[in-house]
């Protein structure tokens, strides 16, 4: 087996035209045809996470974030990029990103993980791109049942595994239609309301930002980690349903750079 025969199938998901403009999906570092080892999934190939992919004798890492997002005009091991690219090239070790294009698609995507972990039914996705309704970023549902605001802002702090749900005021509304957007989702607020849902659950929005909720839906942020951190199973599941006594591994690593107190 080759590395690009688990390239091929990641594609299948979310081929790379369906990423953005601004993205760098892909195989960043690594030659499609070396003989494949195993693979390690995770959402940021930092340099540990290519050291515990060496460990774990892993020659490829398939991660959601791309560590190389501008071009890199020096490697000095000036800062964790260069770093890290550095270290997968001594090492031998492959790495890819599936970025905005497994934003993008509907049945298998980031987004339709954060749904089922909330239990919503009848997703659609909530910014379609033009000429389709199953490609296009956000993703939008229905809880099985209304719930209390704060009832649904406690489910989703349990739910999503996060220590911290920013959110704006309650409204005196129960929940029923929930928009969802893995990472940083504020330029999709519009849509959500437009869709006409209670609640908005996706991460990074600034401060001014939570002004634009205006009591229309409840803004619940969760933190870009958190809302992100079940792509790695979801790629985990998407390679082993193909290869499923391959040597394949979900990082031991939690790689989310903001900590609470």
């Amino acid at each position: 087996m080759l590395i690009q025969d688990v390239i091929n199938i990641l594609e299948a998901v979310a081929p790379p035209a369906l990423q953005e403009s601004y993205d760098n999906a892909g195989l960043l570092v690594g030659r499609p045809d070396e003989p494949l080892r195993g693979v390690l999934f995770c959402l940021d190939s930092t340099e540990s996470v290519v050291q515990e992919a060496t460990e774990k004798g892993c020659n490829l890492v398939v991660a959601h974030h791309p560590i190389v997002f501008r071009g890199l005009k020096r490697f000095n091991g000036h800062n964790y990029v260069e770093r890290t690219v550095m270290y997968a090239i001594r090492q031998g070790v492959a790495l890819y990103a599936i970025h905005t294009n497994l934003d993008n698609v509907h049945a298998s995507g980031v987004n339709s993980r954060i749904a089922r972990q909330l239990g919503l039914t009848n997703t659609r996705v909530l910014a379609p791109k033009p000429g389709t309704m199953d490609i296009g970023a956000g993703l939008i549902g229905h809880l099985p049942e209304p719930m209390d605001e704060s009832a649904f802002l406690m489910h989703v702090k349990q739910q999503m595994q996060t220590d911290c749900v920013r959110h704006t005021a309650l409204r005196g509304r129960p929940v029923h239609t929930v928009a969802v957007c893995g990472g940083s989702g504020s330029f999709l607020l519009a849509d959500a309301k437009r869709a006409g849902a209670d609640a908005f659950v996706s991460a990074d929005f600034k401060y001014h930002e939570f002004f634009d909720a205006e009591a229309d839906l409840i803004i619940a942020d969760i933190g870009h980690y958190e809302s992100e951190q079940f792509t790695i199973s979801l790629l985990f599941d998407i390679i082993s349903d193909k290869f499923p006594n391959f040597a394949l591994h979900c990082t031991a690593q939690n790689t989310n750079p903001v900590q609470y107190l």
